[in-house]
Order: structure tokens, then sequence, then C-alpha cells
């Protein structure tokens, strides 16, 4: 049984003042106050405090001022007093002050056209618990059923929590910051947009099965992804003599949270374990790709690619300079001819180095043209010697 208890996250804080952006519930505040002990720490969630600088902006900058040069601040939920940036920038000009900015959406910061600090402040993502931070605790069922948040990895109850977390971001990050216009809507859209995790993006679909106008989806897309609950994988326009697809893939960042606006919280099924094994080893590709991760990794570019002909496709494409790795995953625990079909197919494709089925059997293999099956824990090992 997993105790409540605190993991060390991987990130690396930079040296300079930074953006530190992240779901809900990703510990960005608790890495702060551990990173940082001895910052001036502004919590803009402290209603008084906000109050406050709601009605006086000038006091912000007055406490400021009484810094000594070269201290580190720590603002956290940002987003909610997106003009306090003005001050920020100019303390970072004149008094050296390096600020540590968290916040768990950027939408509302794009909304008012704040200054956004010009490069003075570099941007970091806080992903859920990877697994070398759960270390002897990470558990891949399990993880794909409730996710990997700490606030809900944590939880002696695991399911109400995710519950509670579903209401608490309609309430807060929704309804509080005035996101969307027709709450009842967009919480009608939501388990709409979970049945497409891991899918190419139809928009007139989604509309469609959501009931609401195309651009109404669009809108909604961009919510979800401004608060860092969903991503987007590019597709792969490679030459291979064939018309690649151009849509993106729509995954969510944590399975838990995807199958908890669904209210399923039962184990998953074998149907549903292929998306959610998907979708885990794409966030996981993604976080490596992360500037800052701590990770030791850094791939360039991340795709999908998948031609419109001979409806192959391989789930992900990673470009590191002139080379690429492909990676399909098959949540079987053994695997057919039919599951190197993709691999086989995007064979042609210059700089490919290495083709990759992970799944859920015990022992890794090499089939006679080179293609590897790698159960997840040795994809994991490869990931760590940075190989993939």
């Amino acid at each position: 049984m997993v105790t409540a208890r605190f993991y060390d996250r991987l990130l690396k804080a930079p040296r300079r003042s930074f953006f530190l952006f992240g779901m809900r519930g990703t510990g960005k505040s608790t890495w702060a106050r551990k990173t940082f002990p001895h910052a001036l720490y502004f919590d803009l969630l402290d209603e008084g405090l906000f109050q406050s600088y709601l009605r006086e902006p000038r006091l912000f900058g007055g406490e400021l001022s009484r810094i000594p040069a070269g201290r580190t601040v720590v603002v956290d939920e940002v987003q909610r007093l997106p003009w306090l940036l003005n001050e920020v920038h100019r303390f970072i000009e004149n008094r050296s002050l390096r600020f540590v900015l968290l916040g768990s959406s950027a939408r509302k910061l794009k909304q008012a056209g704040t200054n956004l600090l010009a490069g003075r402040a570099v941007r970091r993502i806080m992903s859920p618990l990877l697994p070398r931070e759960l270390d002897a605790d990470f558990n891949l069922a399990e993880v794909l059923r409730f996710g990997s948040l700490p606030v809900i990895w944590t939880s002696p109850a695991k399911a109400e929590s995710l519950d509670a977390y579903v209401q608490l971001y309609l309430k807060q990050e929704i309804q509080a910051e005035a996101l969307v216009r027709n709450l009842p809507g967009f919480a009608r859209f939501l388990p709409v947009a979970a049945l497409f995790h891991g899918q190419v993006l139809n928009t007139s679909g989604l509309a469609r099965d959501a009931g609401v106008a195309r651009t109404t989806v669009t809108g909604y897309l961009e919510i979800l992804s401004d608060t860092h609950l969903v991503w987007l994988l590019p597709a792969y326009e490679a030459r291979l003599r064939v018309k690649e697809r151009t849509h993106p893939k729509v995954y969510w960042v944590d399975a838990g949270i995807m199958r908890a606006v669904k209210r399923e919280f039962h184990p998953p099924g074998e149907l549903e374990r292929g998306a959610l094994l998907e979708g885990w080893v794409g966030a996981l590709l993604k976080a490596y790709g992360e500037p800052g991760s701590g990770l030791g990794l850094q791939h360039d570019e991340l795709f999908y690619w998948a031609p419109a002909e001979g409806g192959t496709e391989v789930d992900f494409l990673i470009r590191r300079g002139k080379e690429f790795s492909a990676v399909e995953v098959k949540a079987r625990e053994r695997l057919s001819a039919h599951d190197f079909k993709g691999l086989k197919a995007i064979a042609a494709l210059k700089g490919l180095r290495r083709r990759v089925v992970v799944f859920l059997g015990e022992r890794p293999y090499h089939t006679e043209d080179g293609i590897e099956a790698l159960p997840v824990l040795d994809f994991l090992q490869e990931l760590e010697r940075q190989k993939i």
C-alpha cells in the first residue's frame, strides 16, 4: 500500500527567473517551498492577499521594493492577477530579483495580452509523477487506472479524490477564472473529449458528439491545453512517397483525470488499456523532452506518423538531430505480426535509427528485420540510458 508522502521531483530550477506551469495537483507549490525555503512567498490563493492586490496593485511593488537585491521571490497562482507581471519585469531589471512564477494556466496571461517578461523568464512544466520519481512505489496498473498526480497518488481514497478533483477544476479553474461562458456546456464536453484520448483530432466529430458548435469545441480544447490537461501530438510530414495525415492527435496528460471526467474508476478493460498505455508512454516521452526536466535526456521533437494510404501508423516518432526512433505501443503480453505493421512501413525513413514496440510481455526480443520488442520496464531502462 502506498503511504502518504512527499516524492522528490526531478525538475531542476533554472538560475534565472522562470514560469512553472502544470495542471493542478502536480505539486508545484510543494516543490517551490521545498526548493526555495528562504524565498519571499506570495500566494494569490490567499483571498485576502488577492483582494488587496486587486484593489491596489501598487502594494505588490511596494513590498518588492523592501526586498534586498538578488533575492528570490515566489508568486503562486500568478495567472489570477496577470498585471503583476509588469512589476515583476521592473524588479528583474532594476533590482535583479529572481522570480519563480507558478501557475496552472497561461490562458489568462495570454488573453490579457500580459507582459510575459520578453525572454527574461524561461518556461518549465511540471508533469504528474514519473516512474523514476515514484521509484519502488511505481505500479503500472495503478498509474493506468488512477493516474499519477501527487494529490491523487498519495490519497487513501483515489476514486473519491479524482471525482473531487474534477469538480474542483470546474469550480476553481474554469468558473472562478471565467474561462468559459457556458459552464454546463463545458462540463458536458469533458467526457466526450475523454473518449477521443489517443485519437487523431476530428473537431467536427467531437462537436457533433458533444452537441456544440465546432468553433466552441476549438475554444474548449484550447482551454484544456492551456490548463495542461491535454496536449496535442503533431503529425510528422515526411516525404515517404505517400500523403501523410496533418491533423494532430489528442492526449490527456493524466489517465486518472481522463477517466474521472467519464466517471470511470474501475480497473480498465482490455480495449481501454490500449489507449491508456499509449497515452502514458506519450506523456512520458513528452516529459523527457522538456528542458530542465532533470531526466538527463532531451529530444528535439516528438511526432506520430500515419500515412493516409495503407492504414499503417506509428504511435511516436522521436527526432534527435537528424536521427529518428519510432515507438509503437501495444497493451498485450504477446505480439502478432500485425503489431509490427506500422514499424515495417516506416522503415524507409531517412535517419531511422531504432524501431521499438513497447508491450506488456516479460522478455525483450528482436524480429528478423531489426524491430525490438521491449517490455515496459525494459523500455524505461532504455530511456534512462538515453538510448531511445
